[in-house]
């Protein structure tokens, strides 16, 4: 599902739990809440994934919210490497704000 900033900013959203920011080849970030038992992408209000140019332009533009906790991923691209059998990597995750678990 998809949710916009406007909507995120609505009473009622409660406290983003975590906050996913995904490198997309780093070059470009993307947001990924969990609100309860939600997961939400933040899109603009055409609908489409917003795109961010750091990590830091993303807590910037959230910083109003209630998050207890960030981290940016970043997906592997090891399992794609030319002769060698396809096998599930873990992403990287960087805890870059809130509490250890």
């Amino acid at each position: 599902m998809r949710i916009t900033l406007a909507e995120l900013h609505k009473a009622g959203t409660g406290p983003v739990t975590l906050l996913e920011i995904l490198s997309i080849e780093g070059q470009k970030y993307m947001a990924r809440l969990n609100l309860g038992d939600q997961t939400l992408i933040l899109s603009d209000p055409q609908g489409r994934t917003r795109l961010f140019r750091s990590s830091w332009e993303i807590l910037d533009t959230l910083s109003d919210l209630e998050i207890h906790c960030s981290e940016v991923v970043h997906n592997s691209a090891y399992n794609e490497m030319v002769g060698m059998a396809p096998s599930p990597v873990d992403p990287l995750r960087i805890r870059i704000q809130g509490q250890p678990q």
